[in-house]
């Protein structure tokens, strides 16, 4: 089975405010939706028409079997999706602040998905994406970097383009310089990086995007994306640059539209991968823009998965 995408990392329960403008500590009420920021990708390319697997590991509890279910039945590849004893799903609390920001809490301690192994990375399975994806929330537990290294591995030994997501949550790492440090590491073993606005300065010391795009590109990408919010994106890849508006829309909640961003890149760039066409000239703008409109769509919606635009829906939204 070829897939567009592969994706590997965290898939864990969102219990998102249902009041608006608060903080978790005022929130009278939770509503459960699938998240994890790499099985939101994966459940993202699927909804845009295209083919997606993921590789994790939750708990052998009602979460994990829940979380397992919500992806089989949007048609993500769950083969390497890993039911465990020994920890439970990770779990996350979410409300948006009145200005804007978000207010999280992780339940995980561990959480099964810091327990995803090497062993769990199965090379066949590798060879079969045209792109894989990763982020930063790996790359936190010793076993679950390895398993993202050996992943990683098997990547670049099988011609896949690699993508990285920073993803920063501040309260999965021990202290800000660890944080600093291993997410770095990350840049080095990716052909695209996609980092929002609110990210990059905390994690490459840069001022502006333009000068965040050069850090990163000294490090290996071939392409940088910084996201910025409901005024689009910046991106580079060393020779093209520029900026690309975004679009406006009735806010609700914000967990899923980066992840809504970087499944319309990756779906996009999986389509002229397997077509043999360029995958960073100069019609990068129109895919950007594509990216905005499914980023867009996402906000109006509770959950990062449920939030999830399709292809027609995205499509209408660039009218």
């Amino acid at each position: 089975m070829k897939l567009d995408v592969i994706c590997l990392g965290e898939l864990l329960i969102d219990f998102v405010s249902t009041a608006k403008d608060v903080e978790l500590i005022d929130s009278p009420g939770f509503v459960k939706a699938p998240g994890g920021a790499p099985a939101n990708v994966a459940a993202g390319v699927v909804k845009l028409g295209g083919t997606a697997g993921f590789i994790g590991k939750v708990g052998d509890d009602p979460f994990g079997h829940y979380l397992k279910r919500v992806l089989d039945e949007l048609t993500v590849d769950t083969n390497c999706l890993a039911l465990d004893r020994e920890a439970r799903t990770t779990l996350s609390f979410v409300a948006q602040k009145p200005d804007g920001d978000r207010d999280c809490m992780f339940y995980r301690h561990p959480g099964a998905d810091m327990l995803l192994s090497a062993a769990d990375i199965d090379e066949a399975y590798m060879s079969q994406g045209a792109i894989f994806h990763y982020g930063s929330i790996s790359l936190g537990s010793p076993s679950s970097k390895e398993a993202t290294l050996q992943a990683l591995a098997y990547a670049r030994e099988h011609g896949l383009l690699i993508s990285y997501d920073p993803n920063l949550r501040m309260d999965l790492w021990p202290d800000q310089e660890y944080a600093r440090k291993e997410i770095n590491e990350g840049f080095g073993y990716a052909d695209i990086v996609k980092i929002s606005e609110e990210e990059f300065r905390f994690i490459t010391g840069c001022s502006t995007v333009e000068e965040c795009g050069r850090y990163i590109m000294e490090r290996g990408p071939k392409l940088v994306i910084v996201t910025l919010g409901k005024d689009g994106c910046y991106y580079t890849n060393g020779e093209l640059s520029g900026y690309i508006e975004g679009f406006k829309a009735e806010v609700v909640e914000t967990t899923g539209a980066g992840d809504a961003f970087v499944a319309a890149v990756l779906q996009g760039l999986a389509e002229r991968k397997k077509a043999g066409q360029p995958l960073f000239d100069e019609q990068l703008p129109q895919l950007l823009q594509f990216a905005n409109a499914a980023a867009s769509l996402a906000t109006t919606r509770i959950g990062a998965i449920p939030s999830l635009p399709t292809r027609e829906e995205a499509l209408a939204r660039l009218g």
